[in-house]
């Protein structure tokens, strides 16, 4: 079943799932979850191997954060055709083991010719969210920091799931060096 806004908004005030939420989000949002903004970009360089017992993703490069002292005409990044990107949320979810969230992009991702590579945010996770971006369209896009670009909806578990344990947890973007997968 998917939560909706006013059983969110009660867990958000008494339970912290989603900090840091803009006001649009706080007081007006849209639909049955919440539209979660851009703060950081990365690139990828380099091998990776992911491995049954192991793994070792690229490694990455911050390239630009949302910077809150810079006026919002200079406070954006500029996504170019061609080119793969990582990019994190500037809210922070906190999911008890009775809920996941599922991430859909804002449909003007894709009306702008951007793809996002997304998954689910499982029971007991807690941190930013990370995804993968790439610019498929012949157009460089602009996308100011603190935009809107994925909207999360959150759905309870029958029962209860069991506790993410992963090492993605708090927030994490890629692995430093070689490491044992839990």
């Amino acid at each position: 079943m998917i939560l909706g806004i006013k059983k969110l908004h009660e867990l958000v005030k008494n339970n912290n799932l989603v900090e840091n939420l803009c006001e649009r989000e706080k007081n007006n949002p849209e639909g049955a979850g919440f539209d979660l903004r851009i703060a950081e970009v990365y690139s990828l360089e380099g091998s990776g191997f992911l491995g049954v017992d192991d793994r070792e993703t690229p490694q990455i490069e911050l390239l630009a954060k949302h910077d809150p002292n810079k006026d919002k005409s200079d406070n954006f990044y500029v996504f170019k055709p061609g080119e793969y990107y990582l990019i994190k949320t500037m809210e922070k979810v906190n999911l008890p083991t009775t809920l996941s969230g599922i991430i859909f992009p804002r449909t003007t991702l894709f009306r702008s010719g951007l793809a996002l590579f997304n998954g689910v945010a499982q029971p007991g996770y807690s941190g930013e969210l990370t995804f993968g971006l790439s610019n498929l369209g012949k157009s460089n896009i602009k996308i100011s920091f603190g935009a809107r670009i994925v909207h999360i909806t959150f759905h309870d578990i029958l029962g209860e799931g069991s506790q993410y344990r992963g090492q993605w947890q708090g927030g994490r973007v890629a692995t430093d060096g070689e490491e044992m997968q839990v």
